[in-house]
């Protein structure tokens, strides 16, 4: 292991990150784990100008059963941070992954039952099951498991220079919703205490994303805020139904601006953001799905959305993704049905960079800007917005545009 002093970054510097898969494996790469893939991965995200890379810890490949954390995943983890220095970035490890690119990857053991209703397709063991989620907030045998790999991985880690923060989770309110805030601030309180006993310095936050500002789910920003050291958001102008377009950028320091407020002035990563690519060659009159966006916009697109990240204040914006994915899996879930989750990478899957890398390297050591207390357009209180949160998170879009100088429409 190599030493450097510039992994942490300092405070007034603007972070920029890279969610990571690897290209030829995506969410296989656990068990398909070549560290000299991943070290070239890491040294051609530093060289490009990445501080920061946020990583996933499959919870069936972590955790295979629930009173036991598979030794060898966390050696891997292990050499994935120690790579990590040695390219000079800092890692955001993911616990519990869980919901990822649609798909809701689960062990066997978290699972009860079949004929499971659901929004997303559940993968368990390789296969697309129909079985039902345990719901882990209520759970106590299935929050005392993750309690366990939390502590493990904590310790794992604890200590290492590349080390930034812990997410407790990737957009988990799309696998299980708490029936009440009290068991969403239980497991928040358990998870990051089971941390802070392994590692006292490490930093936590938690994946949230815009479903989590759409719908009351009982562990939003404000009681995320109770335990974490910063609050993270991931929003798509793709998905929102009052966005102006595909690539209206300012949705997103709209949602950050919306998280600080509802999250009592927490700091704000945005630890999500891009737009999947028209593949080279391919023209949108032949048929591509309407989210698809070419390369040239998706640049423009992320050198406008990292500008108005940073004038709002937020510490920093990560990318989704690292790369486009092999065409050798396209047919796994969740590549399969979601065909636009192939090409949001701002590497090429052969290797080659897209045009969005010129626009990253513009904002490699940009400072930090103080965190914009521009609240003016926002007319309501906290209750009253979670009373009717999709009406009322659109209305004040639209309240915000024009507080900007912008027009709706």
């Amino acid at each position: 292991m190599t030493t450097s002093s510039s992994v942490s970054k300092p405070g007034d510097v603007f972070r920029l990150g890279l969610n990571y898969w690897p290209a030829r494996t995506a969410m296989g790469w656990w068990t398909d784990f070549d560290a000299a893939e991943v070290e070239a991965d890491f040294a051609k995200a530093a060289a490009a100008g990445f501080d920061s890379i946020r990583i996933f810890l499959t919870w069936e490949d972590f955790q295979p059963a629930p009173g036991s954390v598979d030794p060898s995943m966390l050696r891997r983890l292990i050499t994935v941070a120690d790579l990590a220095l040695d390219s000079d970035v800092a890692i955001m490890p993911t616990l519990f992954t869980g919901h990822m690119s649609g798909v809701n990857w689960i062990p066997g053991w978290a699972l009860s039952g079949g004929n499971g209703h659901r929004r997303f397709r559940l993968s368990t063991g390789g296969g697309i099951s129909s079985a039902r989620l345990r719901n882990w907030y209520a759970d106590p045998d299935i929050r005392s498991a993750q309690v366990l790999m939390a502590a493990r991985a904590a310790s794992a880690l604890a200590g290492h220079p590349s080390l930034w923060a812990w997410d407790l989770g990737n957009e988990n309110s799309n696998c299980v919703v708490p029936a009440n805030r009290d068991d969403g601030r239980r497991w928040l309180h358990e998870i990051s205490e089971a941390i802070r006993r392994e590692d006292a310095s490490a930093s936590i936050t938690l994946g949230l994303h815009m479903e989590d500002l759409e719908e009351d789910r009982n562990i939003g920003p404000a009681e995320a805020a109770e335990v974490c050291d910063f609050l993270t958001m991931h929003g798509y102008p793709m998905y929102a139904s009052w966005a102006e377009t595909v690539t209206d950028e300012h949705v997103l320091p709209f949602l950050a601006l919306m998280t600080r407020w509802l999250g009592a002035g927490a700091a704000i990563l945005f630890s999500e953001f891009g737009a999947p690519t028209v593949p080279q060659g391919v023209q949108p009159s032949d048929g591509v799905i309407p989210v698809l966006v070419d390369e040239q916009a998706a640049a423009a697109y992320t050198g406008r959305a990292l500008g108005v990240l940073r004038a709002v204040g937020c510490i920093g914006a990560m990318i989704w993704c690292h790369a486009d994915y092999e065409e050798e899996i396209w047919g796994r879930p969740p590549f399969d049905e979601a065909i636009h989750e192939r090409s949001f990478g701002v590497w090429r899957a052969d290797g080659t960079p897209k045009p969005s890398l010129d626009v990253v390297r513009r904002f490699h050591g940009s400072s930090r800007v103080a965190a914009s207390d521009m609240f003016g357009w926002i007319d309501i209180g906290s209750g009253e917005f979670y009373a009717n949160p999709q009406f009322q998170l659109g209305r004040l879009y639209g309240r915000y545009r024009q507080a900007i100088g912008l027009t709706s429409g």
